[in-house]
């Protein structure tokens, strides 16, 4: 039988990166749908992997970048489809969009998309 609770404590000491996830929040003021982001969970223990180097589509305005990024995170963590994460690796911090989480009993893979442009 497979020891899980070992298996996720193991894959936990590899979350080096910190992560917080923020939700979209639709209020009606005055009749107006107003957006806010409200943050679901803050400086949660994470780690982001970059399964290919990124891309950049040029033009002459903007360069933007595709990255294939996944965040790994623990499964006790709700992350919903189009979630926004700021992650931060060292003193390094980056905005992603979250994919459709795919879980694991040690852990869930999310595949996210990096929000900024250079």
């Amino acid at each position: 039988m497979i020891n899980y609770k070992r298996h996720r404590r193991k894959i936990e000491k590899t979350y080096e990166d910190r992560c917080t996830i923020k939700r979209e929040k639709k209020t009606k003021v005055n009749g107006e749908t107003k957006i806010d982001w409200v943050t679901k969970h803050t400086d949660i223990p994470c780690r982001i992997s970059q399964k290919a180097l990124a891309t950049n589509g040029q033009t002459e305005t903007v360069n933007n970048i595709a990255y294939e990024t996944k965040l790994f995170i623990s499964p006790d963590i709700e992350v919903l489809q189009g979630d926004l994460i700021e992650v931060t690796r060292g003193s390094l911090m980056r905005m992603y969009t979250a994919g459709e989480p795919f879980f694991y009993p040690t852990h869930q893979e999310i595949s996210i998309q990096r929000r900024e442009k250079a």
